[in-house]
């Protein structure tokens, strides 16, 4: 599955929060912060395409807090080997 997640559509971090669970369909326990985000990417079984486009406009809406999400997809990706993440500016 290939999801993608469009920078300028997200104007705060529950708006983040929301589109992911939507677009992911995360489970109901999703606690809608950064470690309950890497805790359901890493349980991923199904392989799932990530594309962050528009990158820039995630950065500039949601600062030091898109810094940890960046991080947070890097630390999944690497954990769980269904997950591939790309970030297009």
């Amino acid at each position: 599955m290939e999801i993608i997640l469009d920078g300028r559509t997200v104007d705060s971090r529950e708006t983040l929060h929301q589109r992911l669970s939507e677009l992911l369909h995360l489970p109901v326990w999703y606690g809608r912060n950064l470690d309950a985000l890497h805790d359901c990417l890493t349980e991923l079984r199904e392989p799932v395409t990530l594309r962050v486009i528009h990158a820039h406009a995630l950065r500039e809406t949601l600062g030091g807090y898109a810094s940890g999400f960046g991080h947070v997809l890097d630390d999944s990706e690497r954990e769980n080997e269904k997950l591939t993440v790309f970030w297009e500016e």
